[in-house]
């Protein structure tokens, strides 16, 4: 990731198109997350801020999100200062990642009130904080008290501190002189660092940034960590950056060029774009093979780098569905393994179930000994261990040898005979009903990991009311809490390229829904062919080659077949797909369906226009 001072200022460029709007909603997502629903006259927009510890962003989004039921505290508290205000200003703390958006808005009593929401980019310490305009704390999405830190604390009432000062240079506000003369200098300082570890025998040397940009590691040795240590807002990829130029610079400079005027020469091309808020936001995969993205051109080795309008673009696609997918990573892992131990159960129930069966499918066996002992018991006598008979039920009347007990005679032994038949053949009738359920058992667990692999939050929750439901799981709430009213699912809806709606369920809850009581009998209905996956429903009963490729693709896209090539999806009319009587929610038979063989294209799923609605 390279959210450095760069991104921070092209965001901020950017958000200066939304001076004077209005805020119209706000709405908290999840415990990191804001929306901003913005109005202007240029348009509307909507804003994300976000304090994630691992993805902290500001920017803006295209991206549907389910909100809360009961808005959050915090949530409920922005509403309050800031619904109906306008933003007076959007501005960048020098080039730290730290942005300030000034507020102002009339209270219930018609008074103007002016607040500050600081956005602090920060990492694990990102933080988005309400403040009044004296640096009064009116609140803060994330708490930091005394004990958490004796520098600054975050809590309503408090006076706001700014983070820690790294007394790093701001640069964009060197010249080529001061850049050679500070080069110059770091270098002689890194050599008197040398010389006095040496002259005391140690090997701490102080790497702390002083207010001059000084005490880092030499220019000539280490370029990188130079640059990262003596100036704001550079991330180790740009520093990376400006030396690969600064390198490439090498071989065609003019004679007499010094090494320091090189590195000034490709730093300044870095900058200077920076300088006149010139931005060519891009994406793609470093030397290495990760996945980068910045404000700033960058060499790339990917042939297959993205370019990009504008930052929040840039940031919407790199950053994708990131924070939620991790969100959610934590949250189902109590029922990811719950599930795979079900599986397992189940499948090693299987594996005991068939060979019970092939042991009962020797019944007939039973019967026909017990038959051929009663026709000769003349020709047996107590103690023998073995009859060898005639065959009477084989066409060519061959011998057939028949283990007895000794211990047993003659007509005891052909009783025992008739006792397994009789056994087996009652276990067959239980074996297969066993059989059924435990194929039906796997095939549920299995549809219910995989719709976990493409669960929202509010799914996960839906999945769990389904197995509470069911009866896998123990109902976690509270005793005596009231449960709302069950609500219509919220479903994700396609527009295919020819503006017809394409309904996808994501567990079992919506695709019961979806199918069962929102399609039309005319509606058409995709799934893949014995494979788990999303219920699938075009609404209209008139649509072309490219919606049905479209529709075929998301079925497929949502499925356990998603990494795979020529997936065959079968799709049929809703008429003709029905829910047979006590089966397990989701589970459907249909009839007259033809199959489609499309592989996945992620970039095309996209790439649909997409909006949730319930």
């Amino acid at each position: 990731m390279a959210l450095d001072g760069i991104v921070t200022r092209a965001i901020v460029q950017e958000l200066q198109a939304f001076t004077g709007a209005r805020i119209g909603k706000i709405y908290q997502p999840t415990t990191h997350d804001l929306i901003f629903i913005l109005r202007g006259q240029g348009g509307g927009g909507k804003l994300l801020l976000s304090a994630n510890p691992t993805y902290p962003r500001l920017h803006l989004t295209e991206r549907n999100s389910i909100n809360p039921p009961e808005a959050p505290m915090f949530c409920m508290l922005m509403r309050k200062h800031c619904e109906g205000g306008t933003i007076e200003s959007i501005t960048q703390v020098g080039m730290e990642r730290i942005i300030h958006i000034h507020i102002k808005q009339r209270d219930e009593l018609g008074d103007v009130s002016a607040k500050k929401i600081i956005i602090e980019l920060m990492g694990r310490h990102s933080n988005i904080i309400l403040t009044d305009m004296n640096g009064t704390i009116v609140d803060g999405i994330h708490h930091v008290t005394p004990s958490i830190s004796s520098y600054r604390i975050i809590m309503p009432g408090f006076a706001y501190t700014e983070p820690p000062q790294q007394h790093k240079l701001n640069p964009l506000e060197l010249g080529r002189q001061e850049f050679l003369e500070l080069v110059a200098s770091a270098e002689r300082d890194a050599a008197l660092q040398v010389t006095d570890s040496d002259e005391t025998g140690s090997d701490e040397l102080s790497q702390a940034p002083q207010k001059d940009g000084s005490g880092g590691p030499a220019p000539s040795a280490d370029p990188i960590g130079w640059i990262v240590h003596a100036f704001s807002g550079l991330s180790p990829l740009v520093a990376g950056e400006i030396v690969h130029r600064y390198h490439q610079a090498t071989d065609t400079v003019a004679a007499g060029t010094s090494e320091a005027e090189r590195l000034w020469d490709a730093f300044n091309s870095v900058m200077e774009p920076v300088r006149n808020f010139t931005f060519s936001p891009i994406s793609g995969a470093n030397a290495r093979g990760k996945l980068i993205f910045s404000a700033i051109p960058l060499s790339l080795p990917d042939e297959q780098a993205k370019h990009y309008e504008s930052i929040s673009q840039c940031m919407e696609d790199y950053y994708g569905d990131k924070a939620e997918r991790d969100t959610v990573k934590q949250r189902v892992s109590d029922l990811i393994r719950f599930l795979g131990n079900e599986r397992t159960k189940n499948v090693k129930k299987l594996a005991k179930l068939q060979e019970d069966l092939e042991e009962a499918q020797e019944a007939d066996r039973y019967r026909i000994w017990g038959e051929l002992l009663f026709a000769s018991l003349h020709a047996v006598s107590k103690g023998d261990k073995q009859a060898v008979l005639v065959n009477y039920y084989d066409e060519d009347q061959a011998e057939i040898t028949i283990p007895l007990d000794p211990l047993l005679n003659p007509s005891d032994n052909a009783q025992r005979f008739f006792k397994k038949y009789n056994k087996y053949k009652n276990s067959l009738l239980v074996i297969d009903e066993q059989l059924i359920k435990t194929h039906e058992e796997i095939a549920y667990m299995e549809s219910l990991l995989q719709q976990l692999d493409h669960a929202s939050l509010n799914d996960i929750e839906e999945i769990r009311d389904e197995l509470v439901g069911q009866g896998y799981l123990r109902d976690r709430s509270k005793k005596g809490k009231k449960k709302k009213k069950a609500t219509r699912p919220t479903l994700q809806v396609f527009t295919s390229s020819e503006g017809i709606d394409i309904y996808v369920g994501k567990n079992n809850l919506q695709n019961e829904y979806l199918t069962n009581r929102l399609a039309s009998s005319n509606d058409t209905w995709l799934h893949t062919k014995d494979i788990p996956g999303s219920h699938v429903v075009i609404r209209s009963e008139s649509f072309g080659d490219a919606t049905l490729e479209e529709a075929a693709q998301l079925a497929a896209y949502f499925s356990q077949a998603k990494q795979s090539s020529s997936v065959p999806v079968d799709c049929t009319l809703i008429r003709h797909v029905r829910k047979p009587s006590g089966s397990k929610p989701g589970y459907v038979i249909y009839d007259h369906q033809k199959t489609l063989f499309v592989t996945p294209v992620e970039d095309m799923i996209k790439g649909l226009p997409n909006t949730l609605r319930s």
